[in-house]
């Protein structure tokens, strides 16, 4: 169930996804299944990333990805993707990334949720 969110939560974000790239939750798994090279980034809390998370991700919270993200992707030309619950967390994560200098980021609309829907397979290590 989707939550609801503020108006001015919803502004920011509709601010950010004006700014970055999407890509859709079967774009995502059908990159996964070609076997693409890409960073997926889980930017949910963890909570969330324990309950479960896509299969190849790695978590970095939406709380520490700016601080953390260079020990993962140090080339800023890295293909990166991130998911959140909906895809909202993740278009102001890929917003900051790309202030940052990251030039290849992706926000995967209808994230994890999204995923879920769709019926592809989930991780929980």
């Amino acid at each position: 169930m989707a939550k609801h969110h503020s108006p001015r939560f919803l502004k920011i974000v509709e601010e950010a996804k004006s700014r970055v790239r999407e890509l859709t939750v079967a774009d995502v798994k059908a990159k996964l299944d070609r076997g693409d090279r890409f960073l997926l980034i889980d930017v949910r809390e963890e909570s969330e990333w324990n309950k479960d998370h896509l299969p190849g991700a790695v978590h970095l919270g939406k709380g520490i990805l700016e601080r953390d993200v260079e020990e993962r992707a140090p080339d800023t030309g890295a293909e990166i993707v991130l998911y959140c619950g909906g895809g909202f967390r993740s278009a102001l994560a890929a917003d900051n990334l790309q202030k940052m200098g990251y030039t290849n980021v992706w926000s995967m609309d209808g994230g994890h949720r999204g995923w879920k829907e769709k019926g592809y397979p989930l991780a929980s290590e």
